[in-house]
């Protein structure tokens, strides 16, 4: 038996031309899609919610989307198109763009902080063009540099999942310090004596915190990214050169 063909808004059918076209179009649809996210998250998201912000039924929107999930498809792949992959011509460069690549994505995140949990969710399933082409070129970036396509793809991956897994967190908190009303200083300055109190018990957590104040703080996540991704670059550049990681020596 023939398997099912993948569900998707990307291997749907077209539907037929009509001599009367919506009065809405995709791009109209994304837009106040991504608008919506942005202001209210995920969660908030509905398809009557979006015909209200378009002023039209929900049953002008199903014209373009058969259902959430290919709606998130689109937005998805529209805000891809932001994140913009170097292109180099010479191994040297494949680090200070890779290093480029991963700061585009986590601004590309922190714009739309419903993106990274997004992208946790629904993994590897997408296949817009803009995800593509930029995947097709990430991959282009790790070859140039010296991996083969395989090993390219795996490098790929580890700085990909480094950058949504330390930046969804970013995301989720700059969606509630949102919610607060309050700057991010104002939030963390209100946070912080509550969890220096909490970590009063605890010796080291109590160290560290008092090498910090709330305002440090607050401005610290470069720090921890670049750091982060720093140690990730380093490994691949050691696999790159044939050396094998501190701790893969016997």
């Amino acid at each position: 038996m023939a398997s099912e063909e993948f569900d998707s808004v990307w291997t749907r059918p077209k539907r037929n031309r009509r001599r009367e076209q919506p009065a809405l179009s995709q791009e109209q649809i994304v837009a106040a899609a991504i608008k919506l996210l942005d202001a209210d998250g995920l969660e908030a998201l509905t398809m009557r919610k979006l015909g209200a912000e378009l002023g039209a039924v929900a049953t002008a929107v199903y014209w373009h989307v058969a259902n959430k999930d290919e709606l998130i498809e689109l937005v998805v792949d529209h805000v891809y198109g932001e994140i913009d992959v170097p292109e180099i011509s010479s191994p040297d460069e494949w680090r200070a763009a890779a290093t480029e690549f991963a700061q585009n994505f986590r601004a590309t995140i922190l714009r739309h902080p419903w993106l990274g949990s997004t992208l946790a969710d629904i993994g590897v399933t997408l296949l817009g063009p803009n995800l593509l082409r930029s995947s097709d070129r990430t991959l282009g970036l790790y070859q140039t540099a010296g991996f083969g396509l395989r090993e390219a793809n795996y490098a790929s991956t580890a700085v990909l999942s480094y950058v949504v897994g330390l930046t969804s967190a970013e995301a989720a908190t700059v969606s509630k310090v949102k919610r607060s009303g309050l700057s991010e200083q104002e939030w963390t300055a209100k946070l912080w004596p509550a969890a220096e109190q909490a970590a009063e018990p605890y010796p080291r957590l109590k160290a560290l915190y008092a090498e910090y104040t709330s305002s440090s703080a607050a401005e610290g996540g470069d720090e921890v990214f670049d750091y982060g991704l720093t140690c990730v670059l380093d490994g691949l550049e050691a696999r790159l050169r044939g050396q094998r990681p501190p701790d893969e020596v016997a």
